[in-house]
C-alpha cells in the first residue's frame, strides 16, 4: 500500500510492478466459436480495450500474459490449450470468455470440456452466450484489480496467487480437475458395455 508524506508517496516495490503490469497485458486469443464475434468488438473503437493498457494481440504464447479462452474448447483441442498455457511465461492470468468456455454452456455432450478450469487455472469467468462486450470490459477490469490487490509477489517467486491456488486444490483433490467428469467418452462407454457384459 502507499503512503503519502508531504510529497513524497512510498510504496513497495511489489505494488509498483504489478500497477505497470495491470496496464501492459499482452492479450493471447484463443478463439474457437462464435464469441469471437464479441471479442472483436471489444476491441473495435466503439468500445476500446486499448484504453486499458490491453491492445496488442499476441499470436506467440511465449510473448503474452493473458490467454483469453474465447468458445468452446473439444476434448480434442485440450492439448493445445494446454501447450499454450504452458508456453506463457509467468507471472500469467487466465480469462474464460463466455458460457462454453467457463462451463461448456448448453454443449453438455461427451465431447466437449464442461468448464476449462478443468484443465488450466482460471482468473476470471465472463458469463454470456455470448458475453457483450461491456461484460467484456468489466471482466477486464476485474482482472487489472486481482493483478494490483493480489497479484504476483517476490515471495510468491512472481507466480499468478490463483495458479498456486490452483495447484494446492489438484494436490489436495478439491478441484475438479477431471476433463469428462459427469460425461462419458467413447472409451468411457465401451468400459461400461463391457462391465454389464460381465
Amino acid at each position: 500500500m502507499a503512503a503519502n508524506y508531504d510529497g513524497f508517496l512510498t510504496t513497495t516495490f511489489d505494488n509498483v510492478v504489478n500497477w505497470s503490469r495491470k496496464f501492459s497485458l499482452f492479450q493471447y486469443p484463443f478463439v474457437t466459436a462464435c464469441c469471437g464475434m464479441e471479442y472483436m468488438a471489444a476491441a473495435c473503437s466503439h468500445y476500446d480495450i486499448s484504453r486499458f493498457g490491453a491492445e496488442i494481440p499476441r499470436f506467440s504464447p511465449r510473448q503474452s500474459d493473458v490467454l483469453w479462452v474465447v468458445g468452446t474448447i473439444t476434448h480434442k483441442m485440450t492439448p493445445v490449450l494446454k501447450t499454450v498455457y504452458e508456453q506463457m511465461a509467468e507471472p500469467k492470468w487466465v480469462i474464460a470468455f463466455g458460457a462454453c468456455a467457463s462451463s461448456g454452456g448448453f454443449y453438455q455432450n461427451y465431447s466437449v470440456l464442461q468448464g476449462i478450469d478443468r484443465l488450466i487455472p482460471v482468473d476470471i469467468y465472463i458469463a454470456g452466450c455470448p458475453p457483450r462486450p461491456e461484460a467484456v470490459l468489466d471482466g477486464l477490469m476485474e482482472l487489472q484489480d486481482r493483478i494490483q490487490n493480489d497479484g504476483p509477489t517476490v515471495e510468491s517467486k512472481m507466480i499468478n496467487p490463483q495458479a498456486i491456488r490452483h495447484q494446492e486444490a489438484k494436490i489436495e483433490n478439491q478441484a475438479n480437475v477431471s476433463p469428462n467428469m459427469g460425461y462419458d467418452t467413447p472409451k468411457g462407454f465401451q468400459q461400461k458395455e463391457a462391465l454389464r457384459e460381465e
